[in-house]
């Protein structure tokens, strides 16, 4: 797997994870288990509908 997800779209994705694993608990939802997939891309560094699409954030080092 070859990263795809630069440091500011891991930041974005983290924060936005985060927050819906704290609204899913707070509603006590199930929903709020969703919020653990841009916790866990951003983990990865790897996202795949970036990878069908041809999409990545990284910079590239020359």
């Amino acid at each position: 797997m070859k990263r795809n997800i630069g440091k500011s779209d891991r930041i974005i994705r983290v924060l936005i994870g985060l927050i819906v694993i704290a609204v899913g608990a707070y509603f006590k939802s199930w929903w709020g288990a969703i919020g653990l997939l841009p916790v866990f891309t951003a983990a990865l560094g790897w996202c795949p509908p970036y990878t069908l699409f041809g999409i990545s954030t990284c910079k590239v080092k020359d």
